[in-house]
């Protein structure tokens, strides 16, 4: 399994559901997909109540990124939650992606979706109050706007997800902050 990550790094999808309580205590449910060559996420939905039906029609919506080429994979790997069924498979199996289960009770083998899970809890969801789906689709578009667009990864030479990789920025000129998620997050950039 280690081997197939590095070797295919750049063509591998997984995905994994995070879940969300509100201020009214109904949980929400959060379909994120995530590359794990450049770590870019897609925010496949979120819903009261996931269903089996409603996963395999984020699937097909995810699949329209693989028919456009802009989103291209060979390998999804996904846990054996049972609302992940063979519908989901056959979903992504019709586009050319072989789909990988992962162990049970492992959540090692899905290191880039915990990560993202954890990653939007911590800098995110533990300090905002959601009030429901759409407050929490509009928080989670603003956040991972940020988390493709503007905030560097590590595990990537500290590049942001869609920045090229022979981009090589030039440190001139002023700083200016920018607040997002009413001052939440900070976005930092030079001045043009």
């Amino acid at each position: 399994m280690a081997r197939v990550v590095r070797e295919h790094a750049h063509q591998i999808l997984t995905c994994d559901f995070l879940s969300v309580d509100t201020v009214w205590l109904p949980r929400l449910y959060v379909l994120s997909f995530i590359e794990v060559g450049s770590r870019r996420v897609h925010l496949a939905g979120c819903t009261y109540s996931p269903s089996e039906e409603w996963v395999v029609q984020q699937a097909r919506n995810l699949a329209w990124k693989l028919q456009d080429g802009t989103l291209q994979a060979s390998f999804l790997l996904r846990d054996r939650d049972s609302k992940f069924s063979t519908s989901l498979d056959e979903v992504f199996e019709s586009e050319g992606v072989e789909v990988i289960r992962l162990p049970f009770r492992a959540p090692r083998s899905n290191a880039y979706s915990e990560s993202w899970v954890r990653t939007a809890r911590r800098e995110v969801l533990n300090r905002l109050l959601i009030f429901g789906r759409r407050h929490l689709e509009k928080v989670l578009a603003e956040f991972i706007d940020h988390y493709n667009h503007a905030r560097p990864h590590q595990g990537i030479d500290q590049r942001r997800p869609y920045e090229p990789a022979n981009v090589v920025p030039l440190p001139t000129g002023r700083i200016e902050r920018r607040d997002r998620l009413g001052g939440v997050i900070h976005e930092y950039s030079r001045a043009a």
